[in-house]
Order: C-alpha cells, then sequence, then structure tokens
C-alpha cells in the first residue's frame, strides 16, 4: 500500500482540483453474513447518496465528474476498498457487494438474492469479468449477476480466484464494461 501512496495523493488532488466536497465516498454495503460494512471509494460523482433511494449511475451519467468517469474506466476508484479488506470486511474476490438500498430491493426481486452474503463481498468477482459489471436496468441484468455469484461461491477455490484475478486485470486494461 505504501508504493500506491503517489497514486493516493494524485488521485486525491484530482478530485479536490475538480470538483468540491470529500476524495473519499463512504456508503453502507452489506458485508458477509449481511453485516453493515462502510465501503470506501474514491468519489466520482456530484452526490453522495446512502439512503434509502440511490439512482445508479448509467452511462453519460451527468452526475459522474470527468476525473470520476477517468477512475471509472480504470477502476481506480475501486483502489481505497483495500482498506476494507485490511480491516477484513471484504476479500479481494468475491460477489459485489451492492448499497443496502439496492440489496434490499434485489432481495425483493430474487429470493436467492441474500445467498451471496455466504462469503465477503470482494473488489472483484466473477460477475464483474464476464461482462455483467455496471448497471442492473436492463432486464435479467441482476438474475445473470446473482447466478455469476452463485457459480462463484459454489466453485471456490485458490485457483478460481487468481483465474478471476488475472481476468480483472485484462478488464481493466481493455476498459470492459466501465460506466
Amino acid at each position: 500500500m505504501a508504493l500506491s501512496a503517489p497514486l493516493w495523493i494524485a488521485i486525491g488532488c484530482a478530485i479536490k482540483l475538480e470538483s468540491p466536497g470529500p476524495v473519499f465516498f463512504r456508503q453502507r454495503r452489506r458485508g458477509r453474513y449481511q453485516t453493515t460494512i462502510e465501503m470506501l471509494k474514491f468519489r466520482t460523482m456530484t452526490v453522495m447518496e446512502d439512503g434509502d433511494v440511490i439512482r445508479q449511475a448509467v452511462p453519460g451519467d451527468a452526475r459522474v465528474t470527468r476525473v470520476g468517469r477517468l477512475l471509472r474506466r480504470t477502476s481506480l476508484d475501486e483502489l481505497p476498498q483495500v482498506i476494507n479488506v485490511l480491516k477484513g470486511e471484504m476479500s479481494v474476490v468475491g460477489p459485489r457487494p451492492h448499497a443496502i438500498a439496492h440489496d434490499e430491493e434485489f432481495s425483493r426481486m430474487l429470493e436467492i438474492y441474500p445467498n451471496r452474503h455466504q462469503m465477503r463481498p470482494g473488489m472483484t468477482g466473477l460477475a464483474q469479468v464476464t461482462g455483467l459489471r455496471g448497471s442492473t436496468a436492463a432486464p435479467g441484468s441482476i438474475e445473470a449477476r446473482v447466478e455469476a455469484d452463485m457459480t462463484y461461491i459454489a466453485n471456490w477455490s485458490l485457483w478460481l480466484d487468481i483465474k478471476i484475478l488475472c481476468q480483472t486485470v485484462w478488464a481493466v486494461i481493455a476498459g470492459k464494461n466501465a460506466d
């Protein structure tokens, strides 16, 4: 983490220079066994939503800042989640956590949805490397994401985690599914 300190400082300065507000975005998410965690990200939007209603970002969203677009495209906005990993709240690989408001909505839609909380949430996951990252507005998108999460949970292995990490690096380089 110390080696990445200059990158963190550069990102923080870019965020502060572009728009008012904090450098970090904190949002309540559900972790393992549905415990509440405060997930960290670099702020990429002009809003800081964490309530009962949260509007998901969509491609071309006007709330996303210019610096935010770059951070999202490169997934550098996720870098502060390393702190969540070090605190034991998240893993590097696992089902991606959603905002609590979305968790509740998706739980009403899909009976199996809460089962994804059997593991710690991850910074990346099988759903993300198989093209299921981003907005869940399209019909069937949350079902497909949950299916990928359940496949990951059922087939977890160190080898699978290594494979997902390698695929994540490639997805970041290619800029696939970045909102």
